[in-house]
């Protein structure tokens, strides 16, 4: 075809195009058929560049909207269809081209999480629920296979990291500028910071845990060498704008998972040893269990409640006597425990708990937000959740791979020669951490909205490393195209 030919068809398509969207827009009031070329491209980005459409989900999963606020279907509009057919697309490829990257599939974090969907495989038979656990399966693919696997890949070459935190970073960015405007309007009181960031966040510690997150890796690109005055400016006041965000969130959990973080940072700057560290969180771990009755006696004396002062908000985290949120967390974790006690070795199923805890609500732990249907979510809790529905050995899992992620890690920093690898990869196991802090008051990696920052994190702390701890430069470590990974020896 010559080239005035192909012009020519051009304008047709444009001029067709337009002619079908203006009849549409007039006489039947619709305005999908516009969004056809948006739809197109992003289909052929699927068949010609995976890669871009990893970074297009991460920008999107911020501002993504779940329609169970509107029609009762829980999914995230964009992101999560978005990461299916990533899911589908790359599992296809993987299936056409008969390899994939052993050196990630064998790496421990990778055995982790193997282990994890046997184990949710195990208690999908022994479910209560198995269609429910079969969803929860599925959905745990598509945040996982794409955000842990696929973007392992892609890491390999070290700007695709910078593109992939910078992009939910800009979006959350956004997000935040929009709940602080909605935020000001209702006077910064303490009852609005819990659903300012609605629709995107769907509630204050959602939101809190990606700041807290994020904050964190913005804090991470001021100490990274090399970067321009100007980029280092921009970064700054991310830093700072994020920082005003997560006091104006009132999300104590996010606060706390800072202060973990920041003693985490501590312990590898005076270079104490990982052995030390995880031997003192085991020691205060047991010391909590052998005094638990006087430290829960001494917390029921605490009667300040969350307020818009932020000393009553640090405050109000160990009051377990009037804090409402506090108290029902304490009833939905009791009520995970009841469910663990009858069936400790498969649990109740994936996802179940929200569906089965209702009837083991003891009325002394009831609050003014329990429902006797039990329709209010789930256990709150990454550990404690687990430990219900995937009995004992599910608990343990979770335990595992926050264990091997930030062993891996910090040994990582440790090893790393270049200065960028090593700041990052800090940085990353920091963030990581933080939210697994938060994880034990909340639970959020059935949502895309943290799943796929989680995630994507371990992925990077894998892929550096396996390839850039013992490496000078922080370059591409393969000149093969990453969307069709080849077999390492």
């Amino acid at each position: 075809m010559s080239k005035k030919a192909k012009i020519a068809w051009l304008y047709l398509i444009a001029a067709l195009f337009v002619a079908v969207a203006m009849y549409l827009l007039v006489n039947k009031n619709n305005y999908l058929f516009f969004a056809l070329p948006a739809v197109l491209g992003i289909l052929l980005l699927y068949v010609f560049s995976l890669d871009k459409v990893m970074m297009l989900i991460s920008f999107l999963v911020p501002l993504s909207v779940t329609l169970s606020e509107f029609e009762q279907l829980a999914v995230s509009l964009p992101a999560e269809p978005l990461l299916a057919g990533l899911l589908i697309m790359f599992i296809a490829k993987l299936l056409y081209d008969g390899h994939y990257d052993l050196k990630i599939a064998r790496h421990p974090i990778a055995i982790v999480i193997y282990c994890m969907f046997l184990w949710m495989t195990v208690t999908t038979i022994t479910s209560e629920m198995p269609l429910v656990s079969i969803k929860f399966i599925v959905s745990r693919l598509w945040f996982i296979v794409p955000s842990f696997f696929f973007c392992a890949l892609l890491f390999k070459k070290p700007k695709n990291i910078d593109w992939m935190i910078w992009l939910y970073m800009a979006s959350l960015c956004i997000v935040v500028v929009y709940t602080t405007i909605i935020h000001a309007q209702h006077g910064f009181d303490n009852n609005s910071a819990h659903w300012v960031m609605s629709p995107f966040y769907n509630d204050h510690t959602a939101y809190g845990a990606a700041l807290a997150i994020y904050l964190i890796l913005a804090i991470t690109y001021v100490f990274i060498p090399g970067i321009k005055l100007r980029r280092k400016i921009i970064i700054l006041g991310v830093v700072a704008l994020l920082s005003l965000a997560m006091v104006l969130s009132s999300c104590r959990a996010a606060w706390v998972s800072l202060v973990a973080a920041l003693g985490v940072l501590i312990c590898v700057l005076l270079k104490i040893k990982f052995r030390w560290i995880f031997s003192a969180l085991v020691i205060l771990v047991g010391l909590f269990f052998t005094f638990q009755h006087q430290i829960i006696d001494s917390l029921e004396h605490n009667n300040q409640d969350a307020s818009g002062d932020i000393m009553e908000n640090i405050q109000s985290i160990t009051n377990i006597s009037t804090d409402a949120s506090n108290l029902e967390r304490f009833n939905r974790w009791n009520s995970a425990i009841c469910l663990f006690n009858e069936r400790p070795v498969f649990g109740w199923g994936p996802g179940t708990y929200q569906f089965v805890y209702a009837p083991y609500q003891n009325s002394k732990d009831k609050t003014i937000i329990s429902t006797n249907a039990g329709d209010g979510g789930n256990a709150h809790s990454e550990y404690i959740g687990p430990l219900a529905e995937q009995g004992v050995v599910g608990s343990i899992l979770v335990l595992a791979l926050v264990i091997t992620v930030v062993y891996t890690g910090l040994k990582a920093y440790h090893r790393a020669k270049n200065k960028k690898a090593k700041v990052l990869v800090l940085g990353a196991t920091l963030a990581f951490f933080s939210y697994f802090v938060h994880g034990f008051l909340n639970n959020f990696l059935d949502t895309d909205k943290l799943a796929v920052p989680v995630w994507s994190l371990a992925a990077l702390i894998a892929v550096i490393d396996l390839y850039y701890s013992n490496q000078d430069d922080f370059t591409e470590v393969t000149q093969n195209q990453l969307t069709q990974p080849q077999k390492q020896d």
